[in-house]
């Protein structure tokens, strides 16, 4: 490489929604057993590596910035706990070869700590990127090894990685393909309220206690039959969260967003463990309308459209 040669490459993986997440009881490990149907769309994080200088031996991780398309949390993300520079330096030291310096730019435009997993997406483009720079200076990780990093990032990576539509069982991140029939349409709104997730799972296995009838909702044969319809209203009616009951109590006001959401559209629905609620919408024309009716309703709060299935994380540019 030329001396002050900067070159970049570019991944972009999508955020997703779960159309169906039945929580199971808590495992040895404090995870809970988890039944998702997972739902990628088309708002789609991206990653970029610049990548400048000779290999080196050890980290490679320079810096890290990400520019905001929706609303800034307080606190800096910028750093090496992030998921997204974490999975640069997972691949990075499975590879086992000198690599040069990167820094890292995420254009971020998924919700943070929404339940759209941004972040996962972030540390699965990250991953993939930093895959392709591993191919230029050696062999490339197997697809195989690319799954087990993300697996051991968050439960959601795998999925950022695969995208589409996917049934997720273990902590779900143990993934099958699921057919499913056109598009869905979606508005997405934030009320910028945090639900820590951890938190959620607690409230979940303790208001089970109180109340034998939040019997888990492990079966998603009727979504998965809906899906293969093509039947936004079939779809609509399967759709299912078991962690909406403590995001609700943990945040009341998501009572409103969910009823004035669930008129403006087909149905409204607790997305992942929220704040974000996902509203289904009959097609494209009908998301714009209900978007706009949600700003006029919920002014401040972040809405956007988006559609899926969407791909899973690929590269877009390497130059």
């Amino acid at each position: 490489m030329a001396d002050g040669q900067v070159r970049e490459i570019v991944a972009s993986a999508p955020g997703k929604v779960n159309l169906h997440l039945g929580v199971g009881e808590a495992r040895t490990d404090g995870y809970h057993e988890l039944v998702s149907v997972f739902h990628a769309v088309d708002r789609r994080e991206v990653v970029r590596l610049l990548v400048d200088g000779d290999p080196v031996d050890g980290p490679i991780v320079e810096s890290m910035r990400t520019t905001f398309f929706v609303d800034q949390p307080d606190e800096d993300i910028d750093g090496p706990r992030n998921l997204a520079w974490r999975a640069v330096e997972a691949v990075a030291q499975r590879a086992g070869i000198k690599l040069p310096r990167v820094r890292i730019e995420v254009d971020k435009h998924v919700f943070v700590a929404g339940g759209m997993a941004g972040g996962s997406a972030d540390a699965a483009a990250a991953l993939v990127a930093a895959n392709a720079l591993v191919a230029e200076y050696g062999e490339p990780l197997a697809p195989e090894v690319l799954h087990e990093l993300a697996a051991s990032l968050g439960a959601d990576v795998p999925f950022s990685l695969m995208g589409g539509t996917a049934l997720g069982t273990g902590r779900g991140d143990e993934l099958v393909e699921m057919l499913s029939r056109g598009r869905l349409h979606w508005v997405f709104i934030n009320p910028k309220i945090g639900i820590n997730t951890g938190g959620a799972f607690s409230l979940l296995d303790d208001l089970r206690h109180g109340n034998p009838a939040l019997l888990p909702h492990l079966d998603s044969t009727e979504l998965s039959q809906a899906l293969t319809s093509g039947d936004v209203a079939r779809v609509a009616a399967a759709l299912h969260n078991d962690l909406e009951v403590p995001a609700l109590s943990m945040r009341p006001v998501l009572k409103r967003v969910l009823a004035v959401a669930g008129e403006a559209g087909r149905r409204a629905i607790v997305s992942g463990s929220g704040p974000t609620v996902a509203v289904l919408c009959e097609d494209a024309g009908a998301a714009r309308f209900a978007a706009e009716h949600l700003a006029e309703q919920f002014d401040g709060y972040e809405i956007f459209v988006a559609e899926g299935p969407d791909q899973g994380t690929v590269v877009e540019r390497v130059f």
